[in-house]
């Protein structure tokens, strides 16, 4: 059978938003209201998704008026990894990676599109295939060669934020600023160019936000979020079908001659494909790099273990991002009648899973909640997700955090977040818009 776009095929939220199928096993109610984005404003809610690992871990969670049917939310660890791996019953392609994508009337309808059509929401025969056209710029020498340009540039934010200092914000000056570097020398974008794509994630951030206001929504913001959002696909698209003409040793060009079903990618496809790099090869590392800095605050005995012991550093970024999880869920959607921890999910339910509730399951992280950053098992964390669909950019995250950490507490070893933040409207990562840090004596 033809490849067919997913857009094309995924199943509409408008169809009889409904109850499940069958029968919750598990008689409990969330504490918060995960399918909305307000009670993320304030960071992850930790202590309701322990409450639901204790009492509801394949949970229902009922229908949001206006943005689709209702999901089993998913908080256990062993759950997790079994749905992750288990891509036969629980497909990637037939709904799409969010939990809901709004009633079809208040979507926008590029951004919606391009969000389905991309690797991320392919199962195989055809997400594999693409994946491997991504997979050299991802090899330990590849990124071995970046770390030396990575590691360059660190030092360069960090003379900014001295010059700037003592109190600055860390987001803007520096957390923003290192992945959007790191990633545009992989894709090949022109240094001219770069300071666009922040502009572009701070809209692609608050999208689903904005899209649900409404009526309610301003027509002011609309208006920039529509053009920003147009200028980004357009951007994308020209340099796209510029490495299509004249290819280059980039990740563009390997995207934009990649092939499926031995046919080049569709115009569809192209965007999709854009959408999540810029998206997930700038937003994850930005907030894990923030995140870890309010970590080390929060936790000054592990900072100083760090200081001492700079052998620990590989192991606290496993940690950090266990920790932060920066990427907060992803959805499958059953694609038969299955049983998970006795509760029988039917075909064509959606599932969720929260990565950031399953790393802090206790029956695999002991004491879960502290900050140890010489934690043995730090690296079993499932931030990255696991099995076919894991984040191909790990080792490049990783990485940015290892070099950042290094110069950051070597050369400022005083610094400290102090408390001032600001969290984007967002329950799908856990974006950090603002953090103030003082640099301290040094």
């Amino acid at each position: 059978m033809a490849f067919t776009n997913v857009s094309e095929t995924a199943q509409e939220e408008r169809d009889q938003p409904r109850g499940p199928a069958n029968a919750p096993v598990f008689d409990h109610k969330s504490a918060v209201n995960l399918g909305h984005w307000e009670p993320f404003l304030k960071g992850q809610p930790f202590s309701a998704f322990a409450d639901l690992r204790e009492h509801a871990p394949v949970y229902w969670h009922p229908e949001e008026e206006g943005l689709g049917s209702g999901f089993w939310a998913l908080t256990r660890y062993d759950d997790i990894r079994q749905v992750e791996l288990d891509t036969a019953t629980f497909s990637s392609q037939r709904g799409g990676i969010l939990m809901n994508y709004g009633m079809p009337e208040g979507r926008y309808p590029l951004l919606h599109r391009a969000s389905l059509d991309t690797m991320i929401c392919l199962d195989q025969p055809y997400h594999m295939p693409l994946r491997r056209e991504h997979m050299p710029f991802f090899t330990p020498t590849y990124i071995s060669e970046l770390r030396k340009r990575v590691d360059e540039h660190v030092s360069l934010l960090l003379d900014g934020m001295e010059q700037a200092g003592p109190v600055v914000d860390m987001v803007e000056m520096f957390s923003a600023e290192l992945p959007l570097f790191t990633l545009c020398e992989i894709l090949g974008v022109a240094p001219a160019d770069r300071p666009k794509l922040v502009k572009w994630m701070h809209y692609l951030e608050v999208a689903g936000h904005t899209m649900a206001q409404g009526d309610d929504i301003d027509p002011t913001f609309f208006g920039d979020f529509v053009q920003n959002v147009l200028e980004m696909f357009e951007f994308g698209k020209r340099e796209l079908l510029a490495r299509r003409a004249e290819p280059r040793n980039d990740l563009l060009s390997s995207i934009a001659n990649a092939k499926i079903d031995g046919e080049l990618l569709s115009d569809e496809f192209l965007d999709g494909s854009w959408l999540l790099i810029v998206f997930a090869g700038n937003d994850t590392t930005r907030n894990s790099l923030s995140g870890t800095m309010r970590l080390l605050t929060e936790f000054p005995d592990q900072k100083a273990r760090l200081i001492d012991s700079p052998d620990l550093l590989g192991n606290m970024v496993h940690e950090a991002i266990r920790m932060v999880s920066p990427v907060m869920y992803m959805r499958r959607t059953a694609t038969r009648d299955t049983v998970l921890r006795g509760q029988t999910i039917a075909e064509g339910e959606k599932v969720v899973m929260y990565y950031g509730a399953a790393n802090r399951d206790p029956s695999v992280f002991s004491n879960p909640d502290q900050f140890d950053v010489s934690r043995g098992n730090a690296k079993d964390h499932i931030a990255f997700g696991i099995g076919p669909h894991v984040c191909l950019g790990q080792r490049v995250a990783n990485m940015q955090l290892e070099a950042a950490y290094s110069q950051i507490l070597t050369r400022f070893p005083n610094i400290t977040w102090t408390g001032e933040q600001e969290i984007a409207p967002n329950n799908f990562v856990h974006a950090i818009s603002k953090l103030m840090v003082n640099l301290g004596a040094h």
